[in-house]
């Protein structure tokens, strides 16, 4: 492969793994705005996420295998391309009916291309020149998660919510088009580094789809938010009902999987308590975050008045404090063992929301900086240290659903989190509904917050699986 396709590969690598990040952390800052000029209700703006998140962890797997199958290059342009025309449709929309539905189309294009990025990667670097091109992708998902918040409540503030949506437009049209524009010029079937631009031949007849397997796990991801929350399409009835349909799409799932030829998930994966507990962890640490997010920034922005921006630099302690987090917890890893750090981390994390549940209207800006910070600092040791879990006790032949199922793990918690939240928001409230123009009360953001402390703190009980410290092997001098 040529120099000048491996800087394409790594540029469009991490401009992709950078914006699908963006996209993220620009939205939360900018949905109490969003509801106030869309007449929207706080369960409807709750679905410009969770529709989104539904679509990815849906097809996440299913994604991994079609670039497998037809070359990760090919895929990774039709997600480019089609999450930034998705943007310009959400930047366009006249009512919230639209974002939502564009919402689930950037989803889909979103779960193409976060596949597509590291298949890209592994086919255009030798593994031993893979550490800095995965550095780079993870640096560059880092910064764009703590610029997210201040960008989008700057362009807010300035340009109103829409111009949110079209800052994704113009890079990824650009790097959808740079990757098909550029062909590898050297001789690529000498060279056997067709992977990144089209998919070898014996890929393509190994990676079997699974259709049924992927609808099946899509709806029951839908149905089950839909039971926390009833949003805009009715009442108990509705809830229940999905409720039903979420544990029968479940148990058909877990049915199908287990007698298909070629799963999405293969169970064997499951087989070790490190892997379980790594996923567990890893879901309910994000659905957390989310949720946290979701419901500080409607205190921010409802209770404490701050605008979009100000919201963001308040919140910023957070994510800066994740990504000095990341490193240090690798260090602590080794040192005190994965269980060790991930019980500090949670505990970190639980106490950082137990102080936002405290501070009022008239709290001071320390007081919310350190419970973000202790946010930002306990999540960012939780995913670093439970991703690596994850990925070292899978067998190396199901090393890509491991990467699939992690992500999926961080697509899901956050979606039911979000929900959870609304949920306990729309609760609280006085007549249990926040609609329209209303703000959301102060007693709805408190209990919302404290329930999630509580329910992290509870994440405790996820970690007896994870590895202890690990002895060093014993040594034993023979006298000859």
């Amino acid at each position: 492969m040529t120099a000048t396709r491996r800087r394409v590969t790594l540029a469009a690598s991490v401009l992709g793994a950078a914006i699908v990040a963006l996209d993220g952390t620009v939205l939360t800052v900018v949905q109490p705005t969003l509801q106030k000029d869309l007449h929207a209700t706080v369960e409807q703006v709750q679905w410009t996420s969770t529709a989104y998140l539904i679509a990815v962890a849906g097809l996440l797997v299913l994604s991994g295998r079609i670039g497998d199958r037809f070359g990760h290059r090919r895929v990774f342009a039709v997600g480019m391309l089609g999450f930034g025309a998705a943007s310009a449709g959400i930047g366009l929309a006249t009512g919230i009916g639209w974002v939502i539905a564009l919402r689930v189309a950037q989803g889909v294009f979103g779960a193409l291309l976060q596949p597509a990025t590291l298949g890209m990667l592994r086919a255009a670097f030798p593994p031993d020149r893979l550490g800095m091109p995965l550095a780079l992708r993870t640096a560059a998902i880092g910064v764009a998660a703590a610029a997210g918040p201040l960008a989008g409540g700057a362009l807010a503030a300035g340009h109103g919510w829409r111009a949110v949506f079209f800052l994704n437009v113009a890079p990824a049209t650009a790097g959808g088009l740079a990757v098909l524009a550029v062909r590898d010029t050297g001789p690529r079937a000498a060279s056997g580094e067709a992977g990144a631009w089209a998919a070898p031949r014996e890929a393509r007849t190994v990676a079997a789809l699974d259709l049924p397997g992927a609808l099946l796990l899509a709806g029951a991801l839908a149905c089950g938010v839909l039971a926390l929350t009833e949003g805009p399409w009715g009442g108990g009835a509705v809830r229940a009902a999905a409720a039903v349909a979420a544990l029968a799409a479940g148990w058909a799932f877990v049915r199908h999987e287990r007698r298909a030829g070629h799963p999405l998930v293969p169970f064997g994966v499951f087989g070790r308590a490190e892997v379980l507990s790594g996923l567990a962890v890893l879901g309910l640490a994000s659905g957390a975050l989310s949720a946290t997010l979701f419901a500080g920034i409607y205190h921010l922005q409802d209770i404490r008045g701050l605008d979009p921006f100000e919201s963001a630099l308040a919140a910023l302690p957070g994510p800066a404090a994740m990504a000095l987090a990341a490193p240090f917890s690798v260090k602590a890893a080794r040192r005190y063992g994965t269980r060790g750090t991930v019980t500090v981390a949670l505990t970190l994390f639980a106490l950082g929301d137990l102080v936002l549940s405290r501070t009022g209207a008239g709290s001071s800006t320390v007081a919310t900086g350190v419970g973000f910070l202790l946010v930002g600092s306990g999540f960012g040791a939780v995913m670093v240290t439970a991703t690596d879990v994850v990925v070292r006790h899978v067998p190396k032949e199901h090393a890509g659903v491991a990467g699939g199922l992690q992500q999926t793990a961080m697509n899901v918690g956050p979606a039911l989190g979000v929900a959870a939240a609304t949920a306990l928001l729309v609760s609280a409230a006085p007549g249990g509904s926040v609609g329209g123009l209303a703000p959301v009360p102060l007693p709805a953001t408190d209990l919302t917050l404290t329930v999630l402390a509580a329910v992290t703190a509870a994440g405790l009980l996820l970690v007896g699986g994870l590895p202890g410290k690990e002895r060093p092997a014993r040594t034993f001098r023979v006298r000859s």
